[in-house]
């Protein structure tokens, strides 16, 4: 997939030589040696004068029990800037390739370049680069109207294609490739070119909640650490049984979603 116009900072396959903490962006790929191994991470020398830490939880995908397991002092590694603040002199460093598109990142309205991986009855879900696909459908396929997908779209085919919404606590992410075309002469804004069917709501109709998740930064870290070894143990383990509830939660919401995506269509048939 071809690198998104609207995502700003650096591409996370090349590897950058800052020399100084001001230079440092989230998401560049820097080389470090581990200066140090702690219970809750590692330290590491990127050679701008102060040491980034990697949190053990951002030291791979899977669950990681001991930083010992992974790394050893004087190792030489390769990581991506996760967070920075040089005027308290803190950085934070991830051994997982950070996603294209972050939740952060994305703002209705705004446009991306996607591939299609999948095509429904409904919709078509699109690659954006973000943690989850974004679904377009249907109704947002095109000003003209569209009985199935697969009648304008085909898997694999790159597409320009804008954010109506997102909820990152549904991890939903709600796409319009119709809203990039330019509308048929003649067709009125509730028209569909040929079909009884309303538009879909408008990006400001669309009611979601922006839940973040609690991540860590560098100064909780640090007040955990303070905080002695059991404390910050009996986090972590409250940490993992509510994303265990949330992941269960999850499926649950993403069954009702697609109920009710598919009741929404019907009723605008």
């Amino acid at each position: 997939m071809e690198e998104n116009n609207n995502i700003e900072g650096v591409e996370a396959d090349v590897i950058a030589t800052p020399s100084s903490i001001e230079e440092l962006e989230p998401k560049m790929k820097v080389r470090g040696k581990v200066v140090r191994l702690e219970l809750y991470g590692a330290f590491v020398d990127i050679g701008v004068g102060t040491n980034a830490l990697v949190h053990i939880s951002k030291l791979n995908k899977d669950h990681v029990n001991r930083v010992s397991d992974v790394l050893t002092e004087g190792q030489e590694i390769e990581v991506w800037i996760d967070k920075v603040d040089p005027e308290q002199g803190q950085i934070m460093v991830t051994m997982v390739e950070p996603l294209e598109v972050d939740w952060n990142d994305l703002k209705t309205g705004q446009e991306y370049t996607g591939t299609v991986t999948r095509l429904e009855n409904y919709g078509a879900f699109v690659n954006i680069g973000a943690e989850r696909e974004g679904l377009v459908h249907i109704s947002e396929l095109s000003h003209n109207y569209v009985k199935n997908p697969s009648e304008v779209l085909s898997v694999g085919d790159e597409v320009q294609v804008q954010v109506l919404g997102f909820s990152r606590r549904k991890r939903r992410i709600d796409l319009s490739i119709k809203n990039l075309q330019e509308k048929p002469a003649g067709q009125t804004s509730s028209g569909g070119g040929g079909g009884s069917r309303s538009s879909a709501p408008a990006p400001e109709d669309l009611e979601y909640e922006e839940e973040y998740e609690e991540v860590p930064t560098a100064m909780e870290v640090a007040l955990r650490r303070a905080m002695g070894d059991e404390a910050f143990e009996a986090l972590e383990e409250d940490r993992s049984k509510r994303a265990k509830k949330k992941n269960r939660r999850q499926r649950r919401e993403d069954q009702e979603e697609l109920l009710d995506r598919t009741l929404q269509f019907q009723g605008d048939q």
